[in-house]
């Protein structure tokens, strides 16, 4: 019988919930991953327009370094120019086109139930290239993020969906920007799990993986082929003072991680507390900073592409790398603490990348441009929180599949060390300033482990169909007191509804012909043994009701017990004992001889306690 009941519990239940309703929404991502693809060759191509506009004073979309040009002290004027412009966008087109991208993009899909303003998608792509065109030390990846998310959110607005479904294809946009802007279609589905989709399922995680797959082959029509940065294939061995060097690698990652998102809302903090002009102008104090940097350090305007790939072929002088470490930091956190618009990663991958080329002058020699690229995966980790993201991204960037150990070993550090030492990431800290808490750790839902019958009480008081009006208070009256809900129980002990302990007072108290058959509800919402907690749970929610009665199955209406909130608490009780409780269970005693007894090794188990089963009682 036992084994029965357990073929018809693991019948019902499985390892993830999914529905057909996940196949339309996988065709829709198809089509906004290759919408996606195009917006992104859009943003790359209004980079290039903007940059030669701005420093060369021609008509190209090419993708240049705004370090080549010749205008002198002229230059210091462009970021302020292209910020000033931003500031007015923010103002009276949308204050959301402020700011990394991919917070805006959490802040959606938290708060607005993955609605985004049709208009975003226009200004915030125009603001992010008209900010990294006149010199803005920004990364397209954040504001592709936003602007695929955008598209992704617009298409599913127009069609009759939940907010977790449109949740699915803004994140699908998102992962197909991504994908298309670096040819990393695998670090891009890992980003939005990792980031965006606060959930692990298939219902989600199919569409996005096909939406990001979608933009990655388009990509190779209207793009090009990857990777992005080619670099020389390093050894797959590297000993064990390599990986003490990844260690000493991921540290040095995660303490820089820290610094600079300090650094950022420092920044943010300085222009809130201590600016008096309207925001709108808080940009071009930002875009002052990046003009006077950019005439000490040319090279640190701009996205940086190509300084990233000379970092990872290790072909950068010293002078370029503490140029990048002083000056691109400085001038990045500050512009964006004043609130323009541009993305966070490539400058990441930048800052990184300069780290490693210092370590490289201590750590073994592992090749050129090995600790560079160690580092710059090790940065993604421990400032973004996303080290498998960190991980996939560089190698999906260098096509250098040698380096997963090293990497895994440096990113996993800087990823533990920031945990420890900051609350919450770069990206994150935006969404909590505005007065909300992210949580991004993933475990199973104690409710979701547990059943019914683990929970339920079996010693309740129930009462009969042919009960007097006369006997009522004596039923009460022997009931226990924290008992509210009365299952009405036939002869053949299956359960014919339920009455309310307030619904038996009032029939005490009435003078009419009234009888319990009267008060009784017939159609009550019940549960059944073997159902997770997490279903009951979701009926309270559902009926606003707080305990049900349990019978045995979807066929009988045997009663078997009762199941109220706080006997589910229970469960959480039993997960708080299990993250809590600290026991030693074997004990080592070394022999020795006492009393004339000899004692070796000695076992012990926990202490437990179970209660057992109990009838239904009337």
């Amino acid at each position: 019988m036992a084994h029965t009941k357990a073929q018809r519990v693991s019948s019902k239940l499985g390892d993830f919930t999914v529905t057909s309703r996940t196949i339309p929404i996988a065709l829709l991502a198809v089509i906004i991953g290759a919408v996606s693809a195009y917006v992104a060759l859009g943003l790359l191509k209004l980079i290039g327009l903007f940059t030669n506009l701005f420093f060369f004073g021609r008509w190209s979309t090419a993708l240049v370094s705004p370090a080549g040009n010749h205008l002198g002290w002229l230059a210091i004027l462009v970021p302020v120019a292209g910020a000033i412009l931003i500031g007015f966008m923010a103002r009276y087109g949308s204050e959301r086109i402020r700011g990394h991208g991919i917070p805006e993009a959490i802040e959606s899909i938290l708060i607005n139930g993955s609605r985004v303003e049709p208009r975003l998608a226009i200004l915030k792509p125009l603001s992010s290239a008209i900010s990294i065109g006149s010199g803005g030390p920004f990364g397209a990846e954040g504001p592709i993020i936003m602007t695929g998310g955008a598209f992704g959110s617009m298409i599913a607005q127009f069609f009759h969906l939940t907010a977790a479904e449109r949740k699915t294809l803004l994140v699908a946009g998102a992962a197909g920007g991504m994908s298309a802007t670096f040819a990393s279609p695998l670090a891009a589905v890992l980003l939005a799990v990792e980031l965006l989709l606060f959930e692990w399922k298939p219902r989600s995680l199919v569409p996005v993986a096909l939406a990001s797959a979608t933009a990655g082959a388009v990509r190779r029509y209207i793009i090009g082929l990857g990777p992005l940065f080619p670099t020389p294939q390093h050894s797959v061995f590297i000993g064990p003072e390599g990986l003490a060097g990844c260690v000493l690698c991921g540290v040095l990652a995660g303490g820089l991680s820290a610094l600079l998102t300090l650094a950022v809302y420092a920044a943010e903090d300085l222009f809130q507390h201590h600016v008096r002009i309207h925001w709108m102008w808080w940009p071009a104090i930002g875009g002052l900073a990046v003009g006077l940097g950019g005439i000490v350090f040319p090279q640190a305007l701009g996205v940086g592409y190509d300084t990233i790939g000379a970092l990872l072929q290790g072909s950068v002088p010293y002078h370029i790398i503490w140029g990048i470490l002083l000056v691109k930091s400085f001038i990045w956190a500050f512009s964006l603490g004043s609130g323009t618009s541009g993305g966070v990663l490539a400058p990441l991958l930048m800052m990184g990348g300069a780290l490693g080329g210092l370590e490289a002058m201590i750590l073994p020699n592992e090749g050129a441009g090995f600790w560079p690229l160690i580092s710059m995966g090790a940065i993604l980790g421990g400032t973004m929180r996303s080290p498998f993201t960190g991980i996939v991204f560089a190698i999906e960037l260098t096509h250098d599949m040698n380096v997963v150990l090293p990497l895994l070993v440096a990113s996993v550090i800087a990823h533990f060390f920031t945990s420890l030492t900051l609350k919450r990431s770069i990206l994150t800290e935006k969404v909590a300033r505005r007065g909300y808490h992210l949580s991004r750790e993933y475990s199973v839902d104690p409710l979701e482990i547990l059943f019914v019958k683990d929970v339920m009480r079996t010693n309740i008081a129930v009462l009969q169909p042919d009960l007097s009006r006369k006997d009522l208070p004596d039923s009460l009256h022997a009931s226990r007191t924290g008992q509210r809900l009365y299952p009405v129980v036939g002869a053949d002990s299956n359960m014919e509804g339920v009455v309310t302990r307030k619904d038996l007072r009032k029939l005490v108290h009435q003078s009419d012909g009234a009888t319990l058959a009267d008060v009784v509800r017939k159609n009550a919402a019940v549960a059944y043994p073997d159902e997770p907690l997490r279903v009951v749970v979701n009926r309270m929610a559902e009926t606003g009701l707080t305990r049900f009665p349990v019978v045995e199955s979807e066929t009988s209406r045997k009663l078997a017990g009762m199941v109220s909130l706080e006997d589910l608490l229970h469960a959480r009780v039993r997960h708080l004992e299990e993250e809590q409780r600290r026991e030693r269970v074997l004990r080592i005693h070394l022999p020795f001889r006492e009393n004339g007894q000899t004692s070796g090794v000695s076992g012990s188990s926990a202490d437990g306690s179970s209660s057992a089963g109990r009838d239904v009682s009337g």
